[in-house]
């Protein structure tokens, strides 16, 4: 497969010219040359990027189909320009064992759609007080994550041996944080003196990022991630945990962006059914639209699409050691179609995912994914699914 006629955009470059890409490997990248004939997809000047990879989404299968299941949320997932995501542990029964991370994987796999990473549990059911930790050592086989995503870790036993793994191991644990800066203190202590490969989840207020500035200064091995909903609303009642902040705090994200303190850019992807709105359940369904939201924000403060490529591709990839994130010979092709300059409207009615709940509905946006390739293979061309 050739691709030619683009403006070739990732961390690193941004330039017009051709790839050329062989059992999908990326095997050339040709700067200001134009390829034609046989198997060249025209790009007709759009920008080539390298897919999206989230390290923190919902697929809720097991146990939550009537939200979504992996086909839906996978077909989203390549919408929205992702060809690796991160599925949170939070089902039913709880991903917590080697056994039920593989049945889940091997569904996923023979989907053919985006790839998942299907994240572990840190204790068994998610359960605090005993402080019953998963087999990390078999599980990493499978998976280079593991969060109790939606519940806190107090067990600090517990803390000490996940923290204490993930070096020996190398993986990422992965926190969610609530009172979000309390527990992101407590956290980082954690880590200062168990040491450990640290990722703080969706962070929203300008205290946290002080803290993370702080455990960063300190030479921590210490990641973070901020979300579309978290830098495009504020002082918005909508239920989201974190709860959507005020301006000051959105601000705070921006130039923590800007500066290089914040890591990655996630979407926390979390469809629910309206019932379950109705009934205060937090969440939002956003990875088909979370790149358009990004590039919005980043291009509405001068923040390069080289920063958002890096954020949303290159360091994701980095932190779970996938060989994708930049367009250079001898990494996966995996790689986006975009029309940076199309704007249009958030509507529910186009989503693939069953998940239906945004407080963005009708809000204009930037930046379309047209196409999504998966290691030189399309998956996804204007509108449709490719199986």
């Amino acid at each position: 497969m050739k691709i030619s006629n683009v403006r070739i955009i990732d961390a690193n470059k941004d330039f017009k010219g051709s790839i050329v890409i062989e059992e999908g490997i990326v095997k050339e990248v040709l700067e200001n040359q134009v390829l034609e004939g046989e198997g060249v997809l025209d790009g007709k000047g759009m920008c080539l990027m390298p897919s999206f990879v989230d390290m923190h989404a919902h697929m809720r299968e097991p146990g939550f189909e009537y939200k979504e299941n992996l086909e839906t949320g996978l077909s989203a997932a390549l919408r929205g320009g992702f060809t690796q995501i991160c599925a949170m542990a939070n089902t039913n029964p709880v991903m917590d064992s080697f056994e039920k991370i593989k049945k889940n994987l091997e569904k996923a796999r023979k989907l053919e759609l985006a790839d998942m990473i299907q994240v572990s549990a840190v204790t068994r059911d998610f359960e605090d007080e005993s402080g019953k930790t998963v087999d990390f050592e078999r599980i990493r086989e499978l998976t280079p994550i593991f969060s109790n995503d939606g519940k806190n870790m107090a067990n600090m036993k517990a803390m000490e041996e996940a923290l204490t793994k993930s070096a020996q191991l190398d993986f990422v644990l992965s926190c969610h944080c609530e009172p979000e800066t309390e527990m992101t203190d407590k956290y980082i202590e954690a880590a200062g003196r168990w040491g450990g490969n640290i990722h703080i989840c969706h962070i929203s207020k300008k205290e946290t990022l002080e803290a993370i500035i702080k455990g960063k200064n300190k030479g921590l091995s210490l990641t973070c991630e901020v979300t579309p909903h978290h830098i495009f609303g504020w002082e918005n009642p909508y239920p989201v945990a974190p709860p959507l902040a005020a301006k000051e705090d959105v601000d705070a994200l921006i130039m923590g962006i800007k500066d290089g303190y914040i890591d990655v850019c996630a979407t926390d992807h979390a469809p629910h059914t309206a019932e379950d709105k109705k009934n205060g359940m937090p969440g939002i369904s956003n990875i088909e639209y979370a790149f358009s939201v990004y590039h919005t924000v980043f291009e509405g403060n001068g923040i390069s699409i080289n920063r958002l490529s890096e954020m949303m591709s290159e360091k994701p990839a980095k932190i779970l050691g996938l060989n994708t994130g930049t367009i250079d010979p001898g990494k996966e092709a995996n790689l986006v179609l975009a029309d940076l300059d199309r704007e249009y409207v958030i509507d529910t009615n186009e989503f693939l995912s069953k998940g239906k709940n945004t407080p963005f509905e009708g809000c204009k946006v930037k930046g379309k994914i047209e196409m999504t390739i998966k290691r030189g293979v399309v998956k996804y061309d204007n509108g449709q699914i490719i199986r």
